[in-house]
């Protein structure tokens, strides 16, 4: 018997009041792999991971691990596995860097201990460890992006849905969070990167989907999306 896919999205459908902007979205990720969600802006792809978190109004199939998770709450689908990083990133910001970190953190008695502690986040990304005591909301850009991808670890996900994780960012620390990504994929950590930047995407996924209009209108391996200049054309390129 097969083992059920990380997360099956199947004829999804979601709204923000009475604007219906998902129409039937099918999406799947498999234990340990990095899916790319590819589209213009105001597609619904930022949507779609709401719509799993259970934060806009949703119908269809969700399922994580076979079990269902549509119109559950958001705190109980983040316990059963599913971290969030934000396009907006929602740090602290009168907090540390390190008092960000602790607030991730997975504290339950009752689960195995985490795969993740601070110090493991400091060594992901050493400038946290220089900044540990700075208020969050002093932090460059880029490292503010490093703060929340490592808070979202504390919490000890299996599935981490990424949303423009490299918006406005600057080449080095570009390079830095796409080694990040690729750290979670040797811990077997699965991922739906929500990205613009097509060259990233395409070199740290396994599996492409390209949205266009609140549907799903491509899926494919990179090669095969790098192959295929129509797609890219028409749902794509600015």
């Amino acid at each position: 018997m097969m083992a059920a896919p990380m997360l099956e999205v199947a004829r999804l459908h979601a709204y923000y009041g009475k604007s219906h902007i998902l129409h039937g979205v099918d999406l799947r990720i498999e234990e340990g792999e990095i899916v790319a969600l590819l589209g213009r802006n105001g597609v619904g792809r930022s949507t779609l991971a709401k719509a799993i978190l259970g934060m806009v109004r949703a119908e269809g199939t969700l399922k994580l691990r076979g079990t269902d998770i549509l119109g559950r709450r958001t705190f109980e689908i983040a316990h059963l596995g599913i971290g969030y990083v934000p396009e907006n990133r929602d740090i602290f910001p009168t907090l540390t860097v390190r008092q960000n970190l602790q607030l991730g953190e997975k504290r339950n008695p009752h689960q195995p201990k985490p795969r993740w502690n601070i110090e493991d986040m400091f060594e992901i990304f050493p400038r946290l460890r220089e900044r540990e005591h700075t208020p969050a909301g002093v932090l460059s850009g880029g490292e503010q992006q490093m703060l929340t991808l490592c808070r979202t670890l504390m919490g000890d996900p299996d599935l981490v849905l990424i949303d423009e994780p490299t918006e406005g960012l600057a080449p080095l620390i570009v390079t830095q969070v796409a080694e990040f990504l690729r750290t979670l994929r040797a811990r077997g950590i699965s991922v739906l990167l929500i990205e613009q930047k097509l060259a990233i995407a395409l070199d740290i996924s396994q599996r492409v989907y390209v949205m266009g209009h609140g549907q799903i209108v491509f899926e494919g391996s990179p090669a095969e999306l790098k192959g295929n200049a129509m797609v890219r054309k028409e749902w794509l390129e600015v």
